[in-house]
């Protein structure tokens, strides 16, 4: 059953594209847990026998919701220095996976990935193949920026804070907990941080260093 054919609900065209995107903002605003197809038929003013028309399956949703995430990060470019396309690309997957953090479990969950989510993976191979990484050290990159990027997101999604501000907005309380005689290292460290004005969100870039870095230098050895 083709998904190129629309019909108009009473909030307007139907299409599968349309579907989805309405299954994103759904997750984004209540979490995956209140995607069901009923409630989506709902949320688009249609039937659920006319949303089967589009998305034929609860798999065949989440599928086509993932792609969609995918498709929202920046890929690599071919005419970029790989570290700056890489870069670019990382940072980008964080904003995209913070802003749909229910995504995190579903990335690499999907048997039948879309075309965004081939084109993008082709794009990370090219990039790092062309750098001069060999087969084997592609997937190894691959393997440790993503597992870098969603480890990062998800840790930062759960953060009982957002941001410095509202970090130091708690600092007393923090401080308090690690009294110096029980824990005088901890203790040192979150009041020298904290004195600093240390924002958590700065990690990533460190952190995206110290990963690209060793890349650069395993491609160097390579050589």
């Amino acid at each position: 059953m083709g998904h190129e054919t629309e019909r108009t609900t009473s909030n307007g065209t139907l299409s599968r594209d349309r579907a989805l995107r309405a299954a994103v903002r759904l997750a984004d605003a209540a979490g995956l847990e209140a995607v069901t197809m009923r409630r989506l038929a709902r949320e688009l003013g249609a039937g659920a026998m006319s949303l089967y028309h589009y998305v034929t399956s609860k798999d065949d949703l989440l599928d086509g919701m993932v792609d969609r995430v995918f498709s929202e990060i920046e890929a690599p470019k071919a005419d970029s220095d790989w570290l700056d396309a890489l870069r670019r690309r990382s940072s980008s997957a964080r904003d995209v996976l913070l802003e749909h953090s229910w995504a995190l479990a579903l990335m690499e969950s999907r048997s039948n990935p879309g075309p965004a989510n081939l084109r993008h993976r082709e794009a990370m191979t090219a990039c790092l193949r062309t750098a001069g990484f060999t087969i084997e050290m592609t997937a190894h990159a691959t393997w440790l920026l993503d597992s870098y990027i969603y480890g990062f997101v998800l840790q930062e999604a759960n953060l009982p804070f957002d941001g410095a501000d509202e970090l130091a907005d708690h600092a007393d309380a923090f401080v308090d907990l690690l009294p110096a005689e029980t824990y005088p290292y901890s203790n040192e460290t979150a009041k020298t941080l904290l004195a600093s004005g240390y924002d958590p969100s700065t990690e990533f870039t460190f952190g995206l260093e110290a990963v690209l870095g060793a890349l650069e230098r395993m491609r160097r050895a390579g050589d």
